[in-house]
């Protein structure tokens, strides 16, 4: 089964993140420019403060009818946020994001944030890993 190192060799490590004081409406932009649906909210220092999503604002903003402009990130993002290590393997990741029911998951090295997987990119891997044993299985069987 492929690490998330691996996965992030793969896709790259660039991670977008935005800082809690931020204002929501900036974080929203930020998402629609970058065609992505969740950011790493990141301290000045650069220490990991949580996760902001489209969920987050659907539900914190829109439902409760709050001002984007107004609010800032903080009192929205998701604080306690599962986090996975260059190690881990893709398997382990998927269990996680369905037992926590979240989408993405920032890889930390010690307390810095060095990259972002998501359920995509999860289940990417696992259909390549199925792929490559369904041909070693027919190579097997036809020799």
């Amino acid at each position: 089964m492929r690490t998330v190192r691996q996965l992030l060799e793969s896709k790259g490590p660039e991670v977008f993140a935005i800082g809690p004081d931020a204002a929501v409406i900036d974080a929203i932009r930020l998402m629609a420019e970058k065609g992505i649906g969740a950011l790493v909210v990141l301290e000045p220092g650069g220490r990991l403060a949580g996760m902001v999503s489209e969920r987050d604002y659907a539900r914190k903003i829109v439902l409760e009818g709050r001002s984007s402009k107004d609010t800032p990130v903080r009192d929205i993002m998701t604080a306690e946020v599962a986090t996975v290590r260059m190690d881990d393997v893709a398997e382990a990741c998927m269990q996680l994001v369905t037992e926590r029911r979240v989408r993405h998951l920032p890889v930390v090295a010690g307390d810095e944030v060095v990259g972002l997987v998501s359920i995509g990119d999860l289940v990417k891997a696992v259909i390549e890993e199925q792929q490559r044993e369904l041909e070693h299985l027919q190579r097997y069987i036809t020799s």
